[in-house]
């Protein structure tokens, strides 16, 4: 394996104010370790301990109680979340890190048991979601949606407006709207989800309507370079799919450049499987997106050196990979092998399977 430590990969980079350490991005892990959905110094260690990342993107964060959609997830709500994602803030940048929330809300893909009530989750049409939840018996079904009313759209709006405005309070240097993986801004953009006939529904324009709002919204609160958003222009995730997806995400990508947004994360492939799932041109959203894109999903060593040396991509995101390797970015500079991810400690736990992977000797 070719050794490139002077490849542009691990070479410092400018992310608006932020100097990144280097182009390698943690990619959001949802690992349920959040009891009582506040994040916790068991949290604050794990994102220590990644902080070689250049930009560590934290796991989804849900920004409401509706938002939520699997168990013992780190809510950005209320002041109580608000301290505890302080801890792991405080820890990341003594680390010399830099650190994004990903900010969340599931709509159908989740469970009544999650609901406030036991209420059902909300999506844009009333389609169940053929997909899985995580909750306190384990996987199940997700349950049965209701279509949202066009009048309650704006106070899930203001939700994540509220959400940006408590993650600078934590002491964030930026978030990532997620507009991905079958959630609900994904679930509004696709036509398999989203079979409204009001202005939130139809052509790309109105389906993109909510995930441009809510960049609006967040834009009135923070500046530009330090909102990023998430897409996956193919990926069926959580059962969602999309007539002409080109056209569709090229529309938003066209949308959040005119924002100047700092980045676009796009999951290309499907998500956390194949990379050629489905045609597409992601060379075409680079070309049209004037800041920085990150690219995720796959990538391995030398795919991701070449792309950042290609000019393909800007950053390049790992994931799983990050779990079983703290030291992930020294690895991958030194060509040396990665350990493995142990899958049964995944979801929910303790430090066992989270924090108690080692660091490689020497």
């Amino acid at each position: 394996m070719t050794v490139a430590p002077s490849s542009k990969l691990f070479q410092p980079f400018q992310l608006g104010a932020l100097t990144l350490k280097n182009r390698i991005a943690m990619a959001p892990l949802t690992r349920n370790r959040a009891p009582g959905n506040a994040a916790n110094a068991l949290m604050a260690e794990y994102y220590r301990q990644r902080a070689g990342a250049g930009l560590i993107i934290t796991e989804a964060s849900p920004i409401s109680q509706q938002g939520q959609g699997y168990i013992d997830t780190p809510w950005i709500a209320g002041a109580e979340q608000v301290a505890g994602w302080r801890l792991a803030t405080d820890a990341v940048h003594e680390a010399g890190g830099a650190i994004f929330i990903q900010l969340w809300h599931v709509g159908r893909i989740s469970h009544v048991s999650l609901q406030s009530g036991g209420g059902a989750p909300v999506a844009p049409s009333a389609l169940r979601a053929n997909t899985k939840t995580f909750v306190a018996e384990g996987f199940v079904d997700v349950s049965e949606p209701r279509a949202l009313d066009a009048a309650e759209l704006p106070g899930i709006v203001a939700d994540y407006v509220k959400a940006a405005k408590n993650a600078a309070s934590a002491g964030f240097d930026g978030v990532e709207i997620h507009a991905a993986n079958g959630y609900l801004l994904d679930q509004f953009q696709r036509d398999s989800s989203n079979k409204r006939t009001d202005a939130y529904g139809g052509s790309i324009e109105n389906r993109a309507r909510l995930t441009l709002e809510v960049v609006d919204g967040i834009l009135a609160a923070l500046p530009p370079e330090k909102v990023g958003i998430r897409f996956s222009p193919v990926s069926p995730a959580n059962d969602v799919a999309d007539s002409d997806p080109q056209a569709l995400f090229g529309y938003l990508v066209e949308q959040v450049a005119k924002r100047r947004l700092a980045y676009i994360h796009i999951v290309e492939g499907a998500t956390g499987g194949p990379r050629d799932i489905a045609p597409f041109d992601y060379a075409a959203l680079r070309k049209a997106f004037p800041g920085v894109y990150i690219a995720n999903n796959g990538y391995d060593r030398d795919m991701a050196l070449a792309a950042v040396e290609s000019g393909a991509a800007d950053l390049v995101a790992f994931g799983r990979p990050f779990i079983a390797n703290p030291d992930l970015v020294e690895r991958l500079r030194d060509g040396a092998a990665l350990a493995e991810v142990d899958r049964a400690t995944l979801y929910g736990g303790g430090a066992h399977g989270y924090t108690d992977y080692p660091v490689r000797a020497g």
